[in-house]
């Protein structure tokens, strides 16, 4: 399990990598790259299939950034997650943090394996609003629940 001492570690970083962020500007990928912005993360979007994502250069690959990412938040599907996992381990990221709100989400088995074995500090699922201390009502709620159940981070 992630620890809350892992979750804080990535939070602190200020070049945040978005692996996944989606060209649709209604995406939820979207509003949690603006919120890492909007906090004054130099957040940079990664996909392959835009030039541009809210007015900031896209890259295609972690390996084309200059200089690179501090962390990689991951928003692909679970099954990218693997390649995702390996290009920031060519790129010499630290830290990598599989998004998961509901169902699998980026997380996957052979990703997260990869990067504790690559010495890559990892945040294995969760959503980064749950973590930040002035988030939305919804957010506090949703890990006030997980308190009470006894599944977040500490």
């Amino acid at each position: 399990m992630t620890s809350r001492e892992t979750i804080d570690d990535f939070l602190s970083q200020k070049r945040i990598a978005v692996v996944g962020v989606s060209r649709n500007a209604a995406d939820f990928t979207r509003l949690l790259f603006r919120e890492f912005i909007r906090r004054g993360y130099d957040a940079v979007p990664v996909n392959p299939n835009a030039s541009e994502i809210d007015g900031r250069r896209c890259y295609a690959r972690l390996q084309d950034l200059d200089p690179p990412a501090d962390g990689v938040l991951v928003m692909t599907p679970a099954k990218r997650a693997a390649e995702v996992a390996r290009d920031c381990a060519q790129s010499g990221v630290g830290r990598v943090w599989f998004y998961r709100a509901a169902g699998a989400g980026a997380v996957h088995p052979d990703a997260v394996e990869f990067c504790r074995a690559s010495g890559i500090r990892v945040v294995e699922g969760w959503c980064p609003f749950m973590f930040w201390r002035d988030a939305g009502f919804f957010h506090r709620l949703h890990g006030f629940a997980l308190k009470l159940i006894g599944r977040h981070p500490r």
